[in-house]
């Protein structure tokens, strides 16, 4: 089964908290904080693995997170790190928002690897907040939540020169004819319902990889049939190798079947139409009028097209002599990457733990978000020193400049979550 397209979820580790401790010796009465820090939770790493053809495994596995860093301990022991998950992908794949679509990276090198999501920092233990004044604090920071994000892997194949052209016009026929795959091959449109590759190795020729992608008709870059699922595997070929019936026992017109093919190259986001194009007339053997070629060839030369050959990839006929152009035609084509305009990527918003204040219907001042929940968490709000730290963060927030803005009094009231207290200048 070939999967070329598939949605998962993924989520980077949480950062391992600080600890709250004192040195405790048999000699030493009142030790100081000896809290260490949490580890740092585990990133989300896609890497290229050239052994993997499809994303069958996806599939199947479609929630993907990261290890929480370790605690930090006493004697100012630092948590352990999470492992970085490392998450496996086939040459050509794309990784894109699933929200947006737009492009996170593309994997089109063997070497690539790609840090999609960072893990969580690990929260500072009871040391770090000791200072001349606060001597013994009894509170901690909590590790920092990793991120997560729904994905889409999109596999792209990477072949030199891709088989173009109608359903049924031999394109599978001539890939097993030239290489060792063996698609599947039947006398009825839409055969081919997944690409195949293959790779030609032929006497006098340097090897390359060929694809027969799956037909594609009139309206396919529009969403018609099963085009628009393969066009994309079009953008990493360097030279289309473009398969017309010429035999005409379908009662179609080999000229505008180029025609439209062409059409449909050009709709699509990227304009195909760039592609270097070997034009050849398939299915000589059921030709019965040879002198038709002739016709055929000078209207295709007349829309451009110069490298026209004539095959019948059903006996072989012609066929090595297409493939030596296509090896010789190689040689001339440098190999480039799939160039992407600006819009088309992903940029993550920076996520900071963030506030927000407004006044409810009994005159409370109510602060929320992230930036709150992770100060609740850290702090014993029945704890008088805990307290003291609590003011002293709203204050270097600036949610108490916020407060005075928005023309809190004395008396007051504040609330964040379910802690609801008093405000005094």
């Amino acid at each position: 089964m070939f999967i070329d397209i598939a949605d998962i979820f993924i989520k980077s580790g949480d950062g391992g908290d600080g600890a709250i401790s004192f040195r405790r010796e048999k000699y030493v009465s009142h030790g100081g904080p000896d809290g260490g820090d949490g580890g740092r939770g585990g990133d989300i790493i896609f890497v290229v693995d050239p052994s993997m053809t499809t994303l069958l495994n996806f599939k199947y596995k479609r929630k993907h997170e990261a290890g929480r860093g370790e605690n930090g301990g006493k004697n100012k022991c630092y948590g352990k790190d999470a492992e970085d998950l490392i998450i496996p992908v086939p040459l050509g794949t794309v990784i894109k928002d699933k929200e947006s679509g737009k492009i996170i990276s593309d994997l089109s090198t063997v070497d690539d690897k790609y840090i999609v999501l960072k893990g969580g920092k690990g929260g500072k233990g009871n040391t770090k907040f000791a200072t001349p004044t606060r001597q013994a604090p009894d509170f901690a920071e909590p590790g920092m939540p990793g991120e997560e994000r729904h994905v889409t892997l999109e596999l792209k194949l990477l072949a030199d020169v891709g088989l173009l052209g109608f359903p049924n016009v031999g394109k599978s026929t001539l890939l097993s004819k030239v290489s060792k795959a063996q698609p599947k091959i039947a006398n009825y449109h839409f055969t081919t319902l997944e690409p195949n590759l293959g790779v030609v190795a032929m006497p006098g020729i340097n090897p390359f990889v060929i694809a027969d992608i799956p037909g594609i008709i009139e309206g396919a870059s529009e969403g018609v049939g099963l085009g628009i699922q393969f066009l994309r595997h079009i953008e990493r070929t360097r030279l289309l190798l473009h398969i017309v019936d010429v035999s005409g026992i379908e009662g179609r017109n080999p000229v505008e079947d180029f025609i439209k093919i062409n059409e449909e190259l050009k709709k699509y986001k990227l304009d195909l139409t760039d592609r270097p194009q070997i034009v050849v007339m398939n299915k000589l053997d059921l030709l019965y009028d040879r002198s038709y070629l002739d016709e055929f060839k000078k209207e295709i030369e007349g829309l451009g097209y110069s490298e026209i050959y004539a095959i019948s990839a059903a006996t072989g006929e012609g066929v090595a002599e297409v493939m030596k152009a296509c090896a010789e035609k190689l040689q001339t084509i440098p190999v480039t990457e799939t160039i992407y305009d600006v819009e088309d990527f992903f940029i993550p918003e920076i996520k900071q733990f963030t506030y927000d204040v407004e006044i409810d219907e009994d005159g409370v001042f109510v602060v929320s978000g992230s930036f709150v929940d992770r100060l609740l968490y850290a702090v014993d709000i029945h704890n008088p020193s805990h307290l003291r730290y609590f003011h002293k963060v709203l204050g270097n927030k600036g949610v108490l400049d916020r407060l005075k803005e928005m023309g809190i009094e004395d008396g007051d009231f504040i609330r964040l979550n379910d802690f609801e207290f008093e405000y005094y200048a």
